[in-house]
C-alpha cells in the first residue's frame, strides 16, 4: 500500500501533490480516478474561479466550512454547497487555484466558504489566503503518514452502478442470435453454474475458436426482452438477461471417423469453464466478448442540447413499474441523441389527463407535469440509456417524462 509522506508546511499545495502522485503512482485505485476534464468543463470553472458564485447560487445551508468524509461522493459535495449538483464545474471553480482535478479531491481535507463581497468562493484555506480574519497562523512543522489507496472522492457510490457495467447489455436483435451459444453441459448436465464445464458453437461462418494472447472470456445471456418507446412504441433495442461469464479452453475442432466403411466428418464444440454465475446456465444460452473494462467519468452535468421526448422505458427489475432512490431505469435517448456518460436529467411526473365534473359541463383537462428528481446517465447506448435515479420526492415509473434539468 502506498503511503504519502506530509509536511504540513506544505499543507496548502497538498491538491497538486496527489494530482501528481494520482498520475504517476501505479497503484490501480489512484489511476482509476485520473479522469479527464473536458475543455469546457474548465471553461466554466476558469469562468467561476475569476468571478465566484452568486450567493443565490448556494445551497440554503451550506456550511461555512466542511471536512470530506471517507464516504463522501462529488455528487454530495456539489449539493451540499449548490443548489444544482450537477453543476460541478463551478464548485471546482470556486477552488480552482488549488484543486488541479476535480477527481482528486480526498477525506480529510477541509473546505472554507468565503461570502464576501456579494459571491462565493471555496478554499482550502480559511478565509482564502491562509490566514483566518486577517491573523496570523503559527504552522509547526510535523509529520504525519497518509495512505493514498482508495482515498480519491468518487463521484457516486461505485456499488450502485458497477454491477449494470458488465451485466446488462442493450443489442439488436440480431446480434444476440448470431452470437455463440451453448450446446451441452459436462456429464449430461442439463443446469450449468460456476466450476461446471460447457460446451458451445459459432455460427458456420464464425466459429468459436482460440486465438493468440490471453484466454478468452465471454458473458453469457438470455431473453432479450424488447425496450418500447413509451411514446411511439417503438423498439429502441433488446435488453439481454445477464447470466455469468465463461472462459474459453478450447476452440472448434472437427474429427472424421470411419463408419460403415464411409468417412464420417463430425463437428466438436469448444470448450468452455463457468467461471461466474448469477443464474443457472443451459443450452441455447448466448456468449458475448468481455469487453475490456472502461475507467469511465461519471461526473454530474447537465446535457448541452434541448433533450425532447425523453421517456424512462423501463425500470431494472422483475416486472417493477415504480423506480426508487438509487435504482437504475433505461431512458429512451442514446448517443445517437447526444446523451453522455454524467448527463443529468430532471425527472416529470406525466399529469393525468381527467373529466372535470365540478362544472356545468364535463370537459378533459390535463393535469401539468410536474418535477419530481433527478436522474444521471452511466451508460449509454446507441438509442437507450441506463441511468441512475438520484434524488425523488415521488415515486418515478415507467413513461414519466425526461428534461433538461
Amino acid at each position: 500500500m502506498k503511503q504519502l509522506r506530509i509536511n504540513d508546511r506544505l499543507r496548502p499545495n497538498i491538491f497538486a501533490t496527489l494530482a501528481m502522485i494520482a498520475m504517476v503512482g501505479s497503484g490501480t485505485t489512484a489511476f482509476a480516478q485520473n479522469y479527464p476534464v473536458t475543455p469546457q468543463q474548465r471553461a466554466t470553472a476558469q469562468q467561476t474561479a475569476q468571478t465566484g458564485v452568486p450567493l443565490s447560487e448556494l445551497a440554503p445551508n451550506a456550511p461555512d466550512e466542511y471536512t470530506i468524509k471517507p464516504r463522501d461522493t462529488l455528487w454530495a459535495v456539489s449539493r451540499l454547497f449548490l443548489r444544482s449538483p450537477w453543476r460541478w464545474p463551478e464548485l471546482w471553480g470556486m477552488n480552482m487555484g488549488e484543486i488541479r482535478n476535480p477527481h482528486l479531491i480526498y477525506p480529510g481535507q477541509v473546505l472554507y466558504l468565503d461570502k464576501t463581497g456579494g459571491r462565493a468562493r471555496l478554499s482550502t484555506r480559511r478565509g482564502g489566503s491562509g490566514a483566518a480574519d486577517g491573523g496570523t497562523i503559527k504552522l509547526t512543522p510535523r509529520t504525519r503518514f497518509e495512505s493514498l489507496s482508495g482515498m480519491a472522492l468518487p463521484t457516486l457510490n461505485p456499488s450502485l452502478i458497477e454491477p449494470f457495467l458488465s451485466e446488462p447489455i442493450v443489442v439488436d436483435q440480431e446480434t444476440l442470435l448470431l452470437s455463440p451459444r451453448i450446446v451441452a453441459g459436462n456429464d449430461s448436465r442439463v443446469l450449468l453454474a460456476r466450476g461446471d464445464r460447457a460446451y458451445a458453437r459459432g455460427e458456420v461462418n464464425s466459429p468459436l475458436v482460440e486465438t493468440a494472447g490471453p484466454i478468452k472470456t465471454f458473458r453469457i445471456f438470455r431473453n432479450a426482452t424488447p425496450l418500447k418507446d413509451p411514446g411511439t412504441g417503438e423498439i429502441l433495442g433488446y435488453e439481454a438477461q445477464y447470466l455469468g461469464k465463461a472462459q474459453l479452453q478450447r476452440g472448434e475442432s472437427s474429427v472424421t471417423e470411419m463408419v460403415e466403411g464411409k468417412e464420417l466428418k463430425s463437428v466438436v464444440p469448444a470448450t468452455l469453464d463457468i467461471v461466474a454465475a448469477r443464474e443457472e446456465m443451459r443450452a441455447g444460452d448466448r456468449l458475448l466478448p468481455e469487453p475490456p473494462r472502461q475507467l469511465l467519468s461519471y461526473v454530474p452535468r447537465a446535457p448541452h442540447q434541448t433533450i425532447e421526448e425523453g421517456r424512462i422505458v423501463s425500470v431494472y427489475g422483475n416486472a417493477v413499474q415504480f423506480a426508487a432512490q438509487n435504482q437504475v431505469v433505461a431512458i429512451n435517448k442514446g448517443t445517437i441523441d447526444g446523451i453522455e456518460n454524467g448527463h443529468v436529467l430532471a425527472i416529470l411526473k406525466n399529469g393525468e389527463t381527467i373529466i372535470d365534473k365540478t362544472g356545468s359541463g364535463k370537459e378533459t383537462l390535463k393535469l401539468p407535469n410536474e418535477r419530481i428528481g433527478l436522474l444521471m446517465v452511466f451508460r449509454p447506448f446507441e438509442r437507450v440509456s441506463y441511468a441512475l435515479v438520484l434524488e425523488i420526492s415521488d415515486a418515478p415509473r415507467i413513461g414519466d417524462l425526461l428534461v433538461n434539468p
